[in-house]
């Protein structure tokens, strides 16, 4: 085909495209390149708006004090997001394929708006119970599954070698939304009231959903094989993996959205360093938390690439077990810079996490594959398929570590005042994390046992 026939080729924006070649030079230098760039942009935006959305009661939490609920209390509503977004991945993993990416995100940006249009009707009313505040957390882990369908949906636009560079711009841009949520927050709400933490928003989102009717596109040769998954499930590497997402990515959100509510009770003298106090406005701390995380992610990824993945997991989880300890230190000291310094390398550290165990999922299933596929085109296919729908599993089953985090917290101060038992429960799952990397991916046994982990640097 030469350049003006795939040019006359090109589809009509914001229609389903039935002639999708990413992998052809020719197609993608005269179409694909700028068809897949336009919708990278507007699934990055509506991502972006996924996060906030689903992070934003970690900022509104603290300043529900007029409603006078405990601490175990507000940990619960911080916590419902995270729960039911973790929920939501799975599904919302096969949405793109089934509706169309164009067609779904339209939707998945669209239903952004029932979050924050009831937050800012409930904080209005002062008699608002405390069942309705949890039902509307709830429906802001709405936000958390778009990071799926997100994914999944840019996955089919761009050929397998930029694929890593557009999934992990994509990831980024939406894990960002963490941050500027905390970031901006605490001056829309001292400025314009407490309501405006979830009017603010609704702009964007309609932005969000008209360019993504305008601008994007549907692909029809886009598939999604439930069946796949179910395989993959009753693999025994898919849950090792989940498990080791709960310590990284899990960590990274569920640290991320625990910090202010936790600065508040373990630190109340330091609340106006992490939200607007009395009306004043104040500069947050909050932001720098998943700020960093977010952008060390792609360090753990290029650490992983160089090294293997196991081994920077492995370490990962050993200093995230120290640092853990550096910050139930700062908590029975009451040292709050010492608690913020660790608290920020903590995170930090998961954001390594997060990139090196990303690596390891396509590395291990390729590995597996071509210890029982001969052909070694095939096992490379097989893997790919393989890791693709484990890693719809892996993501979701590992958000639930901010779920975790944050009820573990939230129990640990009704319990004792202190966020120190948790802290020290945490590091334990890390070192058993670390335990069970070395164990199945690193120790020359756990090789022999996994046939085809050996000949790779998984």
């Amino acid at each position: 085909m030469t350049v003006t026939e795939v040019e006359q080729a090109a589809p009509p924006r914001g229609r389903w495209i039935t002639d999708w070649r990413p992998d052809d030079p020719a197609f993608w230098a005269a179409t694909g390149r700028v068809v897949a760039r336009r919708n990278l942009i507007w699934s990055i935006f509506a991502e972006h708006l996924g996060f906030t959305l689903w992070t934003v009661w970690s900022i509104v939490a603290v300043q529900l004090g007029a409603y006078k609920f405990s601490v175990d209390q507000l940990f619960w509503i911080v916590s419902l997001p995270n729960l039911v977004g973790s929920a939501l991945r799975i599904p919302y993993t096969f949405a793109p394929a089934r509706f169309g990416g164009r067609n779904f995100t339209v939707v998945s940006a669209g239903l952004l708006l029932i979050p924050a249009v009831a937050l800012a009707v409930a904080v209005s009313d002062p008699a608002t119970p405390y069942w309705v505040f949890l039902l509307i957390a709830a429906t802001a882990g709405l936000g958390g599954g778009n990071f799926a369908s997100s994914m999944a949906n840019i996955t089919y636009f761009y050929p397998r070698a930029r694929q890593g560079w557009a999934l992990g711009l994509n990831a980024a841009g939406g894990n960002v939304g963490v941050s500027s949520v905390q970031l901006v927050m605490p001056l829309v709400i001292a400025g314009l009231g407490l309501a405006w933490a979830g009017l603010f928003w609704v702009p964007l989102i309609l932005l969000a959903a008209i360019g993504a009717y305008l601008f994007m596109d549907n692909l029809s040769t886009a598939t999604a094989n439930p069946g796949e998954m179910a395989k993959v499930a009753l693999k025994g590497q898919t849950w090792i993996m989940s498990v080791l997402y709960i310590g990284t990515f899990g960590s990274f959100i569920g640290y991320s959205t625990a910090f202010p509510l936790l600065v508040k009770s373990q630190f109340p003298e330091q609340t106006p360093l992490i939200t607007a106090a009395k009306g004043q406005l104040a500069l947050t701390l909050a932001f720098t938390i998943p700020l960093i995380g977010s952008l060390i992610r792609p360090a753990g990824g290029r650490l992983a690439d160089r090294l293997g993945g196991a081994r920077v997991t492995v370490v990962t989880f050993a200093l995230m077990a120290g640092v853990a300890g550096l910050v139930w230190a700062g908590v029975v000291q009451h040292s709050f810079w010492l608690f913020y310094g660790a608290y920020v390398v903590l995170v930090g550290l998961a954001g390594v996490g997060n990139g090196s165990t990303y690596r390891m999922i396509p590395a291990i299933f390729t590995a597996k594959a071509a210890a029982r596929i001969t052909d070694a085109e095939e096992a490379v296919k097989v893997g790919r398929r393989e890791a693709a729908a484990a890693i719809g599993i892996i993501s979701s089953i590992g958000a639930f570590g901010g779920f975790f985090i944050n009820r573990g917290f939230g129990s640990s101060i009704a319990a004792t005042h202190s966020a120190g038992p948790a802290l020290v429960a945490f590091a334990a799952f890390y070192v058993l994390c670390l335990g069970l990397t070395w164990f199945c991916y690193l120790r020359t046994a756990g090789a022999k046992r996994a046939p085809g982990l050996a000949a790779v640097r998984v």
